[in-house]
């Protein structure tokens, strides 16, 4: 059924590009036919409306390439699917005593697979070297990959400048005002394929400077912010600076473009600060933080430690709906979107729902006449309904859980790891990984009485619990159960062929970005602290 349906949006996709020749049209339908042939899960269409253009419905230069038919080969090897979903693999193991302090965290591991070009995900990891524990975030940008960059630059920063005592800020400050190199603030840890945005990094580094000044001046930070009250405090400072950025005047017009098109950009994030005392997770957006436990029987059970921050949860809505006028009660959600717009309810950027229409104009046309805005990824576009901004915020949603002996690990992952698995199926996965034991519950009464074709049905079910893993990263077994599960929950080499071999014209219509990283915990230390 699911085929059909994919064929024929395809087919409507391919009659409505007046762009495509008839080679690039036999393609397209070409591509429908795999697709129904293949089973390939729901569409997935990006935060922003519409999926694969500006927000006029119009297609960007970038995306009017289309790909020829000899791009596509759903027989791609194992070696191929292998090297595909592994290339952004990233394992580190963390020393239990690294000099200043026992760790919690054992070790991580993380991957990212893209399905828009580029990637609009960002994930950031990093122990604080001037206070104790680590940050972990996962990023899921829209509009663009500008906004999440920034963001996976800056924000573990501000967390951890936040959290530091004020004579250690007064260090920072003196070696400013003296132009003397800085202690290190944090200990990154990045995958070759990282970047940074070099050209604003003066930019960066002098707002962050504004910011410990700020803390400095006032007369209660002596020893530090709470992992809670900093988390909350960066999140809402790093935004307003975005914000702020995009508005005054910068050194070069390079600095200037790449400030408007973060503020213009948006990203959600999922940050986890893993120390001693338990883990805090500030959320904003619909990226998710599940927690592992391990029962007392050796069976797993997720435990969720945020919520997604969308139209699904209706403590959401309302809250929206109570800052704005009763007049706009059904027009601030609308089709399961901010605005009919934007699927997250909380983000970082997106001044577009955020700003004055005026202030946004004025924005774009301060724009160099000769800057393209459709190059910037930028449109003069206002959402409907733009009555009483602002609309979005990105205050986080902060939990705190104390650690306990049966907490093994924690999975942070943006929305397209959720789109195609549950939590519990989640931990699950992560922990027969982890504990290498399959458990399978006896055949029940009710399943001894199934006819032969439903106790076949069954049997593969249990089969498939009871294969052995093929990746030794965590974060990619969830990846490649996310995209390559069949109808019975067995690793179907054939579908997660055809997603992976996908033209990036056409991936974005069948699955989103992933990122994954997973935090396993040194649960014996959290044993002799919670005794």
């Amino acid at each position: 059924m699911y085929g059909r349906v994919y064929a024929s949006i395809l087919q409507r996709a391919a009659n409505s590009l007046t762009l495509y020749s008839g080679a690039q049209f036999q393609h397209a339908h070409a591509i429908a036919i795999c697709c129904s042939q293949s089973h390939l899960p729901h569409c997935h269409f990006s935060s922003w409306f519409p999926s694969n253009g500006d927000e006029s419905g119009n297609w960007s230069k970038s995306q009017r390439h289309l790909s020829t038919r000899q791009d596509l080969d759903f027989q791609q090897s194992r070696v191929q699917i292998n090297s595909i979903l592994r290339s952004n693999e990233q394992s580190v193991s963390v020393p239990e005593f690294d000099g200043r302090g026992l760790s919690v965290v054992r070790k991580f591991e993380s991957n990212q697979l893209a399905a828009n070009t580029p990637n609009e995900d960002r994930r950031s990891a990093a122990t604080c070297l001037q206070s104790k524990g680590m940050l972990f975030g996962v990023f899921d940008g829209h509009g663009g990959w500008a906004c999440a960059q920034a963001v996976s630059e800056r924000l573990l920063y501000y967390i951890a400048v936040a959290m530091m005592q004020r004579h250690s800020l007064e260090e920072l400050e003196k070696c400013m005002e003296h132009s003397r190199p800085i202690p290190p603030i944090l200990q990154w840890y990045k995958h070759h394929t990282d970047f940074n945005y070099r050209e604003s990094a003066s930019l960066y580094i002098d707002n962050l400077r504004v910011f410990w000044q700020e803390i400095l001046d006032s007369d209660e930070h002596e020893s530090g912010m709470s992992p809670q009250d900093a988390l909350d405090y960066a999140f809402k400072r790093l935004d307003a600076d975005i914000s702020l950025e995009a508005q005054v005047p910068l050194s070069n017009d390079l600095m200037k473009s790449t400030a408007i098109q973060v503020a213009f950009a948006g990203c959600t994030a999922c940050v986890a600060h893993v120390g001693m005392d338990g883990i805090h997770v500030a959320n904003a957006g619909d990226c998710r933080a599940v927690l592992g436990v391990q029962n007392e029987d050796s069976s797993w059970s997720a435990l969720p430690l945020s919520r997604d921050h969308n139209s699904q949860n209706q403590a959401e809505v309302e809250r929206i709906k109570a800052q704005h006028p009763p007049s706009e009660s059904n027009t601030v959600v609308t089709d399961d979107r901010l605005l009919g717009v934007l699927m997250p309810l909380r983000a970082f950027g997106d001044v577009r729902f955020k700003w004055s229409r005026e202030l946004q104009q004025s924005i774009l046309a301060s724009l160099e006449s000769g800057v393209d805005l459709d190059s910037l990824n930028l449109y003069q576009y206002t959402p409907p309904n733009y009555l009483t901004p602002p609309y979005l915020d990105v205050s986080p949603e902060i939990t705190y859980h104390k650690l306990r002996p049966q907490d093994r690990f924690l999975i942070l992952g943006t929305d397209g790891l959720w789109d195609e698995l549950g939590s519990e199926e989640a931990v699950r996965l992560i922990g027969e990984h982890l504990s290498g034991i399959h458990l399978q519950a006896p055949v029940s009464q009710s399943e001894r009485k199934l006819k032969l074709g439903q106790m076949h049905e069954l049997l593969l079910k249990r089969q498939v619990r009871a294969s052995p893993a093929l990746d030794t990263n965590a974060a990619t077994h969830l990846i490649r159960h996310a995209l390559g599960t069949g109808d019975y929950g067995e690793l179907s080499q054939e579908k997660l062929a055809s997603m992976l071999a996908l033209p990036e014209d056409l991936a974005r219509m069948y699955r989103d970005d992933i990122t994954v990283t997973v935090v396993y915990l040194n649960y014996d230390l959290a044993r002799s602290h919670h005794n």
